[in-house]
């Protein structure tokens, strides 16, 4: 569906849908490379705010990541709670 809308613009490289680790759906973002930049910018100018199967997307192009600037840490040092058990329901001990 991607690689066929993109495809109306230029030659499109490829087709990255960013799904979640855990469950496998997909998050809601994805990556289009297109190796040509006259292509690709006309791509982006007539896709931004197009709509795909009743969603709207918003295109714009990739920005490299700044390795330097923190990133938010996915996960607590103590599972999420004050007991390390990653829920609140008290003290739990192992057997």
């Amino acid at each position: 569906m991607l690689r066929t809308a993109f495809e109306e613009f230029g030659n499109v490289k490829s087709v990255r849908i960013i799904k979640d680790r855990l469950s496998g759906e997909p998050r809601g973002f994805a990556f289009v490379e297109m190796p040509d930049t006259q292509e690709a910018q006309a791509a982006i100018s007539n896709m931004n705010e197009r709509k795909i199967e009743g969603k709207q997307l918003r295109v714009n192009e990739a920005r490299e990541r700044d390795e330097s600037a923190p990133r938010p840490s996915r996960f607590s040092r103590d599972g999420g709670n004050r007991n390390g058990f990653g829920n609140n329901s008290g003290p739990r001990r192992r057997f």
